[in-house]
């Protein structure tokens, strides 16, 4: 409560034994220009999604690399790693509540190395904008764009590390979800406006003189803020419209240490804020009252903390 619905994989996984999403990843290099990979994601459902398929060039030269398709988008530090290489089962409350656990968008990405001893990478990203916190749309056009910058280096011979600063800017119109109102009637609720998210991320890894193998540290941890603006549809079976904007938080924050050779232990705290949020269907006085809008209007900052072991 206190977001609004991604509808993506944000609920927590089946109780007792889980067979999870399984992965079939087919890549290779197509020729000496271009590199292709396709990764279906097999669900528990018996189900075949296709979570990336993409070309990628392979000789732009000068730094540059171009990749078009369907991919993982490079904003944040998480959200371009698959799952099953996270350090922990599931996405942090973030992710979850503000791109639906992980952004994967159809279009093109343009990324740039620069010949610096200091790592230095910016890539910019258009897309259809066809998942949260974009939606579906029958036009022609972008429905969203990003932008992101990481940097990073060494500390000696035993610490490295890497920060970055993303920006992505959607579009979404007729973003709607099923909800009930205050009596369970139900109801339907649709945004249509701008969204835009901004991520700062940063890693650090430390093992013994660069050797990873017997023991070594990792620190994670990612800030999301979220301002969207614009109008909301308020329908049931009568149609009321009134301006909406939001300004809203999350964080987390890991560490995960491998105290021993294929042994690692790890914790993760990760947190959202409710923020602001200004409702005038609300605040006019036009009917339904903000017990009617309880997962966007509900001032609840949920909290978690998370253990992992692994071998």
């Amino acid at each position: 409560d206190g977001f609004a619905p991604t509808g993506g994989e944000v609920g927590p996984p089946p109780r007792s034994f889980s067979l999870g999403e399984s992965e079939l990843i087919v890549s290779a290099n197509i020729d000496p220009y271009f590199r292709g990979q396709l990764t279906a994601a097999l669900t528990p459902e018996n189900e075949v999604e296709v979570e990336e398929a993409f070309f990628q060039t392979l000789g732009l030269g000068k730094g540059f690399t171009l990749k078009g398709g369907r991919f993982l988008s490079g904003i944040g530090y998480q959200n371009e790693i698959h799952q099953h290489a996270w350090d922990f089962q599931d996405a942090s409350l973030p992710y979850k509540a503000f791109l639906g656990g992980r952004l994967n968008d159809d279009g093109v990405q343009l990324r740039w190395l620069a010949p610096t001893e200091l790592f230095l990478e910016f890539g910019a990203e258009l897309g259809r904008g066809r998942a949260f916190p974009s939606a579906e749309s029958s036009r022609n056009g972008t429905g969203a764009w990003s932008l992101f910058a990481h940097t990073g280096g060494d500390l000696g011979a035993s610490t490295a590390w890497r920060a970055g600063l993303s920006y992505l800017q959607a579009k979404p119109e007729g973003r709607a979800f099923e909800d009930v109102d205050s009596l369970g009637n139900a109801v339907t609720q649709s945004f249509t406006g701008t969204s835009k998210l901004w991520i700062a991320d940063f890693v650090l890894k430390w093992a013994p003189d660069g050797n990873a193998t017997a023991t070594n540290f990792k620190l994670q941890g990612e800030y999301f803020r979220r301002d969207e603006s614009g109008s909301l549809t308020y329908d049931d079976g009568t149609a009321l419209n009134g301006a909406y904007a939001s300004r809203q938080s999350g964080w987390y924050l890991q560490g995960v240490y491998q105290f021993m050779p294929r042994w690692r232990a790890g914790l993760r705290y990760d947190r959202l804020d409710h923020g602001s949020v200004d409702n005038a269907i609300v605040m006019g006085g036009l009917g339904p009252g903000a017990a009617d809008f309880g997962p966007l209007m509900t001032a609840y900052n949920p909290t978690r903390s998370t253990v992992m072991v692994d071998w």
